[in-house]
């Protein structure tokens, strides 16, 4: 594999991204420490906990025939512990008891007797213990807590109460039959020196991981340490960290087209080496997300995080204008123009066009819009077959009609995009977007958090999500993007098996339900999209779920080869020219393809 080229222009966008994941950061801890939008699982189930402990102390205070309840006592502060990710002790739950020692030290053997306490190791010895709610008591909980709140809604209905606020707590809360349990401790603690090392991207979803870092270290019970990057230097340091005798990380986390290329030069190893798969639950996931983690038929990553690039769309510039939301090229473009006001500050789309990287992710999947591939993929029912790319039977597919009728509608997207369009990539593009100044942008669902946590951004609450609307002929498609999490093919194999633990907790349905609290808008699995609490955090996870049914949800558009890093580059620089009006768009595709042919030649292709 061939490490990206640095340049001057590499770095300046490379500054760019890393300024922008900085403002958007900053975006997040603030709706971390105020979430005043919506209470979330966490601090509900702490609420009702606080709820509970100070109705018991009433009851006890009002007359002195009113004893303590060790039972209910123990469990709430265990479960208290357990969402502050403090540890407890037998002490301290025995303290917390309000009874005589001896008494509460034979109700805490009937809690573990029964079921509902976990207990442990906290040294070599095993002679003592750390305790933890079991998952019988945490489903249990949940379970009582839904009731309770139901009870009091009932009970102590106010005029004042919504039909919306009944609607929540009556069938819409997460405490419904269908919500998942919070994270559980692991029975052992991960026993790995210097705990369980990762590298991973800067994205919002990776830093609410970090944010989160004390709840999962109480939960593997080692220490976590990650190290985040921006995408080139995350590849650049994967690469480099696999030509060391040793990994120095346990994890790593892949954007999804680096699979074919990271898998045969021995970056990852496979998973199926390591671990058994049918512990992850594979049906789970989003379908193009765990293919997409695949090469040769085995998988090499588990989708931490899928976030498919969509059209963003201000629902209510649209209604005021009297649009539909677009669902083809045509449609998108005649909105474009309608929207497109300069004098008044306000331009029509925004989308990925800086050289290099960031164009040519566009180039791919403004094809793909049009219905074509980057490479002579087979079609099939539902897009293009990507089973058989690991045998090298393929060649790029740039210089043809569709591929022309692609770049001509670049073309025309300029004419509706703000002056500074050749130089906006990722981060960039979604910021004008939440500032108010564009009316439509292409960008991942991972960018979200820029509008949806900030009240103040007129987008807030008036943004729609589309799959990227399709060419004549052609289907709507979310083109996936996001990030898996794989095992480095060097990582000493003492190590694996903790590192397999640990990627199973990161991964978990639990573990994405926190990510999404806490502010993230990525997830890669079914039953989290289901959840009825996630559903009301926000539209983007109902809609995502609806695209993956509807098979609009493709990771084709950017098939994950070896050589796709140097394809998308020689992309995003001829198409940069061509957008320049420096060559026209035959040439631009003529010059694109001859690179991208004289770069697969030698694997094999004539």
């Amino acid at each position: 594999m061939t490490e990206p080229k640095p340049s001057i222009l590499n770095n300046s966008l490379r500054r760019q991204e890393e300024e922008a994941q900085a403002r958007l950061m900053t975006v997040m801890g603030a709706h971390m420490i105020d979430q005043a939008v919506a209470p979330q699982g966490k601090t509900e189930m702490l609420q009702m906990i606080s709820y509970l402990e100070d109705f018991g102390s009433e009851l006890e205070d009002s007359l002195d025939l009113f004893a303590p309840n060790p039972y209910l006592r123990m469990a709430l502060h265990l479960l208290r512990g357990h969402f502050e990710a403090k540890t407890v002790t037998q002490t301290s739950l025995i303290g917390a008891s309000g009874v005589p020692y001896a008494t509460a030290n034979r109700r805490l053997k009937e809690m573990v007797e029964a079921g509902l306490i976990d207990q442990r190791p906290r040294t070599k010895s095993g002679k003592s213990f750390s305790l933890h709610p079991s998952d019988e008591l945490l489903q249990n909980w949940v379970q009582l807590a839904g009731r309770l709140r139901r009870l009091t809604t009932a009970r102590f209905e106010t005029v004042g109460t919504t039909t919306e606020t009944k609607d929540y707590y009556f069938g819409g809360s997460y405490l419904s039959a269908q919500t998942i349990p919070p994270l559980q401790v692991l029975p052992e603690q991960l026993k790995v020196p210097g705990g369980i090392r990762a590298l991973v991207h800067g994205d919002p979803t990776f830093m609410v991981m970090d944010t989160l870092k004390k709840q999962f270290e109480q939960t593997i019970g080692t220490q976590i340490h990650q190290r985040a990057f921006s995408i080139d230097r995350l590849r650049e340091e994967a690469v480099k960290n696999a030509e060391r005798p040793t990994s120095r990380y346990d994890i790593i986390a892949i954007d999804l087209p680096w699979v074919g290329g990271f898998a045969e030069s021995g970056v990852l190893m496979p998973l199926d080496e390591a671990m058994d798969i049918a512990r992850l639950d594979p049906a789970d996931f989003h379908t193009a997300g765990w293919k997409a983690a695949h090469w040769g038929g085995r998988p090499y990553g588990v989708p931490a995080q899928t976030t498919p690039e969509l059209l963003f769309y201000r629902r209510d510039l649209f209604a005021e204008a009297g649009l539909e939301p677009p669902a083809t090229t045509d449609q998108l473009l005649d909105a474009a123009k309608a929207l497109h006001a300069p004098q008044r500050g306000r331009y029509g789309i925004a989308w990925n066009a800086a050289r290099g990287t960031a164009l040519g992710h566009t180039v791919l999947m403004t094809m793909a819009d049009f219905g074509q591939p980057i490479l002579n993929l087979p079609e099939v029912a539902g897009g293009f077959d990507t089973d058989h790319l690991a045998d090298h039977d393929y060649r790029p597919t740039i210089d043809t009609e569709t591929g022309l009728r692609a770049a001509e509608f670049l073309l025309d997207l300029l004419k509706y995009s703000p002056p500074d369009i050749l130089s906006m990539s990722w981060y960039e593009r979604v910021r004008p977007y939440a500032a108010g100044s564009i009316a439509m942008a292409y960008g991942y669902t991972l960018l979200a958090p820029y509008f949806e946590l900030d009240p103040s951004s007129p987008a807030h609450g008036q943004t729609g999500y589309l799959p990227h609307p399709a060419g004549p002929g052609a289907s709507p498609v979310a083109p996936v993007g996001g990030y898996a999490m794989g095992i480095p093919a060097n990582l000493p194999p003492e190590r694996v098996p903790a590192a397999v633990e640990a990627l199973l907790v990161f991964t978990s349905p639990q573990a994405q339900k926190m990510y999404i609290e806490n502010g993230s808008r990525t997830n890669s699995r079914y039953s989290v999209a289901a959840d009825p609490e996630v559903r009301r955090i926000s539209p983007i996870f109902e809609a995502v779920d609806g695209m993956s049914w509807r098979d609009e949800l493709q990771f084709w558009p950017r098939p994950p080869v070896p050589e796709i890093c140097d394809i998308i580059q020689i992309c995003g620089e001829e198409f940069h020219d061509m957008l320049r009006g420096i060559v026209t768009p035959r040439e631009a595709l003529r010059r694109a393809q001859d690179r991208a042919d004289a770069l697969i030649e030698p694997n094999g292709f004539t």
